[in-house]
């Protein structure tokens, strides 16, 4: 007996029914999700310059504007990537 209501208390907290139209709660979260991360992905608009800030490194500038590393060096070859300096602007694009 106890079995039974222990089942019946399980199915009912589930949602065990379908007749939400929605189906599976944790399903449609995870579509949720995954139609926010694609309404975030979006670019911002392209910036031509960074302006180094403390303790930033080429690839956290890298990471923070799109950029790869390779790009930014190709762009900048006057940049020596062991010593940015606060202020210093990096040009992003040509």
């Amino acid at each position: 007996m106890a079995v039974t209501v222990a089942v019946a208390l399980i199915v009912a907290a589930s949602g065990g029914s379908d007749d939400d139209g929605g189906g599976d709660a944790a399903a449609n979260r995870s579509q949720d999700t995954a139609q926010t991360a694609d309404t975030t992905t979006t670019e911002a608009p392209q910036r031509r310059t960074y302006t180094v800030k403390t303790g930033d490194t080429l690839g956290a500038i890298a990471e923070k504007t799109g950029v790869s590393v390779e790009r930014l060096q190709e762009l900048n070859p006057e940049l020596d990537p062991q010593a940015l300096l606060s202020g210093q602007k990096i040009n992003l694009r040509e």
